[in-house]
């Protein structure tokens, strides 16, 4: 008994280092990616994120994550604009329903560095909890000799259920975008890239159940994207890249997708909804490949992507990972081409 219960508590102890949570369609929770990012890609994005993993072995991790960010004054500063963001997310995994909730603000000044380019920086704070169901667990001095007998007492003392602990990040951006600023962007010319750095965890919080002084690590991401269309048709290639080390916890993302465009917006009558369709994949290294497919309707964006197991642990799921839906709400409208608003370029 006395060995299971250590190592019940190495278990523990070990998922206390462990990963952070991740999305695999990443692009859309971009505060899980870098707190710098807010702002960047629309002057308003709202996300909703789920996502059912490793259903085959046992009880699955299920994450739930939603953000909204948004630019405060793109159109009132000359040289640069400040933007805002708040995520949530929500992570529950196994029996014992092992779960992290969390929530953050972040606060980004994008600089205006050059024509249509911008480097950012950008600050996140939050609180989050850990949680665990003790209940859930069964022990080997529960069994009577032939059968289970959830009535019989454990006889181990359990750590803490519940601890909570502040959490903060910040990170840098350079995004280059010809559809902003002084342009005029014909159909399908648009051309976007951005790349940055972050740190998550910056103040190591207590990360133990059992009340021990293990800490949370330090993660650190690079990450760059574009959109790169393919002048005079309705294509465009979507490449990521996402790398990120925690510990001893090393991730390598890289993939991309390719759009069609299936209708542009009509500018002056409204009589057209613009839409587009993405289709591609992902490969997380020595993980999974994760095939998936986004279609996007005037301001609005549905994606859908399956990690296909390919690790050592394909032999217990049979290859099937996990199902991840998206969401995703933007203002202004990512199909309205031609000139937009002015903003002042530096001489």
């Amino acid at each position: 008994m006395r060995k299971l219960t250590l190592i019940v508590a190495t278990v523990i102890s070990a998922w206390s280092y462990g990963q952070d949570i991740h999305f695999s369609q990443y692009q859309t929770q971009p505060m899980t990616q870098n707190p710098a990012l807010v702002g960047v890609k629309f002057d308003f994005a709202a996300n909703v994120n789920y996502k059912d993993q490793w259903r085959q072995i046992g009880s699955p991790y299920k994450t739930f994550g939603a953000s909204a960010d948004s630019k405060l004054n793109k159109h009132a500063i000359d040289r640069g604009f400040f933007a805002a963001g708040v995520n949530f997310f929500s992570d529950r995994a196994g029996d014992s329903k092992m779960g992290t909730t969390q929530g953050n603000i972040a606060l980004a000044y994008h600089l205006r560095v050059a024509e249509h380019q911008t480097l950012g920086l950008g600050l996140m704070g939050g609180f989050a909890q850990r949680s665990l169901d003790y209940t859930h667990l069964t022990w080997g001095n529960q069994y009577d000799g032939t059968n289970y007998d959830a009535d019989i007492t454990s006889g181990e003392n359990f750590g803490a259920n519940s601890f909570t602990h502040s959490d903060f990040a910040a990170g840098l951006v350079y995004n280059y975008n010809n559809k902003d600023g002084h342009i005029n962007v014909t159909d399908n010319h648009d051309l976007k890239f951005n790349a940055g750095f972050s740190v998550y965890h910056l103040s190591r919080p207590k990360y133990s159940f059992l009340g021990a002084n293990h800490r949370l690590y330090m993660k650190f991401v690079l990450h760059a994207d574009a959109v790169i269309s393919i002048a005079e048709t309705r294509y465009a290639w979507l490449p990521g890249i996402m790398v990120y080390s925690q510990g001893k916890a090393k991730e390598l993302l890289i993939g991309s997708m390719f759009r069609i465009k299936l209708q542009q917006d009509s500018k002056y009558t409204g009589n057209k909804n613009g839409s587009a369709i993405s289709i591609g994949g992902y490969l997380r290294a020595r993980d999974a490949f994760t095939p998936m497919v986004l279609f996007e309707f005037h301001q609005f964006a549905m994606g859908v992507s399956y990690d296909i197991n390919i690790s050592g642990l394909n032999q217990a799921t049979n290859t099937r990972g996990g199902l991840e839906l998206t969401l995703r709400f933007t203002n202004k409208n990512p199909f309205m081409d031609g000139k937009m608003k002015s903003v002042s370029r530096i001489q």
